[in-house]
């Protein structure tokens, strides 16, 4: 018991700002863009608990894109510029807009499933119900 470590934990929105590691906060999470490293190289907390699957690009996707298409469409009824116009900045407002975010919204959901222990639900079998024995 006295060997256990306490660590002061970040909140889950200031770890997937500096996207860092969810127990620590001073590890590395990622090894590439958006793959997350195995574990983090100063506590030591071993990252296979982490799968966010799609919900990031569902959220950044979500967000961004109605961001810049609310943009987009006010732009096109207030000043109708040329279609042109709408391709130079539309669309790499969109990339970039979801490159951009795309890390920090994943590091914050790995460090909400971190704090909140969330894991694969499970359900357990409470036997079997006859209900044929009902009948009216």
């Amino acid at each position: 018991m006295a060997d256990q470590q306490f660590y002061d934990s970040p909140t889950p929105v200031e770890a997937g700002l500096k996207c860092c590691c969810p127990r620590c906060g001073e590890g590395k999470l990622y090894s590439g863009f958006l793959k997350l490293a195995p574990s983090c190289d100063r506590c030591g907390l071993d990252y296979s608990f982490a799968d966010p699957a799609d919900g990031p690009a569902f959220f950044v996707m979500s967000g961004v894109g109605i961001v810049i298409i609310s943009i987009f469409a006010w732009v096109e009824v207030a000043f109708h510029p040329p279609i042109w116009v709408h391709f130079a900045t539309v669309f790499p407002a969109l990339i970039l807009g979801c490159l951009g975010t795309l890390r920090p919204v994943k590091s914050w959901l790995v460090a909400a499933q971190y704090i909140n222990k969330a894991e694969q639900g499970r359900f357990e079998s409470v036997g079997r119900h006859d209900y044929d024995s009902r009948r009216l």
